[in-house]
């Protein structure tokens, strides 16, 4: 069976093509965590052992 490539899933997953696109590995740089400042508000973003990405406020 023919499965898509991860890059035709993210472009499938775009609700706007002009959307940029950053890949999680660039993001995180090496890290397992960082904070993400949204106005006022502090968010965390870390990797998961099972390598997964979670959001908390």
């Amino acid at each position: 069976m023919n499965q898509p490539s991860r890059a035709g899933e993210v472009e499938a997953n775009r609700p706007d093509p002009a959307t940029p696109v950053v890949d999680s590995t660039t993001l995180m740089n090496g890290r397992r965590e960082l904070i993400i400042r949204h106005g006022a508000e502090s968010y965390r973003l870390r990797v998961t052992t099972s390598n997964k990405l979670i959001l908390t406020k």
